[in-house]
């Protein structure tokens, strides 16, 4: 049994059926990313493994738990599921380091003492040490990704899924926050994170999966799916990324 198990899912929006059937296995420690054009899925699928979106056929599995369904308990999935997405969602009233020890005090139930602790230990870890008392305003796109990241790593999930984290991130900006994922895969943290920078799903991956219109179409080692796609939809679309200069 893998550790994250997405089987048969589905899901629609009115008549628009955004997933089609899809199944994915991601192993314990295993970085998977997504990759696949706009509107092909990946961020519906996310969505979907921590129920912000529930599904309307299928199931997914975490560690054996069934996630799907009624009767879920919302606030544990969401503890053990982490999600960050490309707009940075922090509290804008709240300092940096308010926004990072809210969730462990007030869903977690840990002391205030204990949460400030940790959260000052991970926003030195990602350099952020220094900003603790600033508010979002002031800060630059990338350090509020930083600090979105850093917001979802104080509940220690146990999966965490990243939504194009860099898309609206200045290009200097972008090898920053791919840096503390890369530190993160090395550190075994299990990921299943849609991307569009491909380099970076080559290098970090131990899966890659191209979603195409709700669909799988083709998914494995990034050596395989980079150098030597066999679908032929995956062909042309890593083709004209490698024209756009992107690969």
């Amino acid at each position: 049994m893998s550790f994250l198990e997405i089987e048969d899912v589905r899901k629609s929006f009115g008549h628009n059926e955004v997933l089609k059937g899809v199944t994915l296995n991601v192993e314990r420690h295993e970085v998977v990313c997504l990759i696949g054009a706009s509107g092909s899925g990946k961020s519906t699928l996310l969505r979907c493994v921590n129920q912000l979106e529930q599904v309307n056929g299928g199931e997914i599995h975490i560690d054996g738990d069934t996630v799907t369904g009624a009767g879920v308990d919302l606030n544990k999935l969401r503890r053990d599921v982490g999600i960050v997405f490309q707009s940075y969602n922090l509290f804008p009233h709240m300092s940096v380091l308010e926004n990072v020890m809210l969730a462990p005090t007030r869903v977690v139930g840990i002391s205030k003492e204990e949460a400030k602790e940790k959260a000052m230990t991970l926003l030195t870890s990602v350099g952020m040490q220094d900003k603790s008392s600033a508010y979002p305003d002031m800060l630059s796109g990338g350090q509020q990704q930083r600090v979105a990241i850093v917001r979802a790593l104080a509940m220690e999930p146990r999966v965490m899924l990243l939504d194009e984290i860099t898309a609206a991130l200045d290009p200097e900006l972008v090898g920053d926050v791919l840096e503390i994922v890369r530190e993160l895969a090395h550190g075994g943290l299990t990921m299943l994170l849609a991307t569009h920078e491909m380099g970076f799903a080559r290098e970090v991956a131990s899966q890659v999966c191209f979603l195409d219109s709700g669909s799988i179409c083709e998914n494995g080692p990034p050596e395989q799916i980079f150098d030597n796609p066999t679908e032929p939809r995956t062909q042309q679309f890593l083709s004209r990324v490698v024209k756009s200069g992107r690969l």
